[in-house]
């Protein structure tokens, strides 16, 4: 029988790989901020997985995710700063921490008693928890949404801690009238024709749309790349539609174009 590799042969693996004597040159000459492009579109790979329900691969993507967090570790185990060890032992305690309607004794091997909370108790016990955890670290509300988040997930995130302290709008007709004047000032800014002053702009409204996001429960990046999906289909339909009529792009009118994406809406719906 083919034997079965764990996780610590992962982890003596890539020690074998940093060994600045018989390693891979590659990755003994890797540091934190080398391997972050890597870690980010190993992220993106195993969300388009699940994106495309595509189950088959996702145990294969979710191992190269994981071996990001094992490289990091490693690094800094070379480093003398931690070991993956101690990266599991924290994560585990901090979980445990967090949630004492499972550990109620903040043991891992504990078991619930008594009546388990409701889940707005949960709720409000673990921004709770959360709040105190960070307390002693920053008195900033926004000091720990991390810049590398996409635009559209940061903007999101931002607008949620600050909501917490009660900035924020009371309801949705106010964001979509902020939505309007951003609008029109995006207008005026275009018309003067000053790049700067397009992009200030432009950057405010994709902020409030953000804000739209947050107030209806809705993912903005998970809505703009199910858009962009949307968008290879039908744009996949027309080259389709094109290429089947033996013309060159530039014989066709953009009317012309646009009866084809008609027609390819008309089909999502069949």
């Amino acid at each position: 029988m083919t034997r079965r590799y764990t996780f610590e042969d992962l982890k003596y693996l890539m020690s074998r790989l940093r060994d600045p004597v018989d390693g891979c040159p590659w990755d003994i000459k890797q540091d934190y901020r080398s391997i972050v492009p890597h870690t980010l579109e190993e992220v993106y790979e195993v969300i388009d997985t699940i994106e495309r329900e595509d189950f088959a691969h996702l145990s294969e993507e979710l191992g190269d995710l994981l071996f990001q967090v094992v490289f990091y570790a490693q690094i800094a185990k070379d480093d003398e700063k931690f070991t993956l060890d101690d990266v599991i032992h924290g994560l585990v305690a901090k979980l445990i921490y967090r949630h004492p309607h499972v550990f109620p004794e903040g043991v891992l091997e504990d078991r619930w008693q008594h009546q388990r909370p409701s889940d707005a108790q949960i709720n409000q016990q673990w921004d709770a928890l959360k709040a105190e955890e960070k307390s002693t670290l920053s008195k900033s509300v926004l000091h720990d949404v991390p810049k590398s988040l996409p635009g559209l997930l940061r903007a999101k995130k931002l607008q949620g801690k600050a909501a917490k302290v009660g900035f924020d709008w009371p309801d949705i007709d106010q964001v979509i009238e902020k939505v309007h004047e951003e609008l029109d000032e995006l207008k005026a800014a275009i018309k003067n024709g000053r790049q700067r002053d397009i992009e200030d702009e432009l950057g405010d409204l994709l902020f409030v749309l953000a804000n739209i996001a947050r107030h209806t429960g809705v993912d903005p990046e998970q809505a703009v790349r199910s858009t962009n999906s949307k968008f290879e289909s039908r744009f996949g339909y027309v080259e389709k539609c094109v290429h089947h009529s033996g013309k060159p792009w530039q014989e066709f009118t953009l009317a012309e174009l646009d009866q084809f994406w008609s027609q390819a809406k008309r089909k999502e719906r069949e």
